[in-house]
């Protein structure tokens, strides 16, 4: 099974199994990771925001227009951010890194 790794706020990293299929979000969610994603992976917020490790940013699809427009909406927006709503788990992507931003 792929894993991933989620670096929290404080910077603590967390590595987890991350079951193809299921997006960043869930994965999140299934670890007691604190990724709030209030809309439920809908695309109706920006509250599952992510920074994705550079590393990883070429080998995932690219954001699709609405997500880009949720994104708008987050705060501490960085050029590798993404809604973890959008990002589903794949055998290519075992290992992601990702980093949850900080909130102020």
């Amino acid at each position: 099974m792929p894993r991933m790794t989620f670096i929290e706020r404080d910077g603590t990293e967390r590595e987890v199994d991350a079951p193809v299929g299921l997006s960043v979000l869930e994965i999140a969610h299934k670890n007691d990771i604190d990724l709030e994603g209030a809309c439920e992976g809908s695309l109706a917020c920006a509250t599952c925001h992510v920074v994705v490790d550079e590393a990883w940013w070429d080998k995932l699809k690219s954001a699709a227009e609405e997500e880009e427009d949720m994104l708008d909406m987050a705060f501490g927006l960085e050029k590798t951010s993404r809604l973890g709503c959008q990002i589903i788990m794949t055998e290519e992507l075992d290992g992601l890194v990702v980093r949850l931003p900080r909130l102020s």
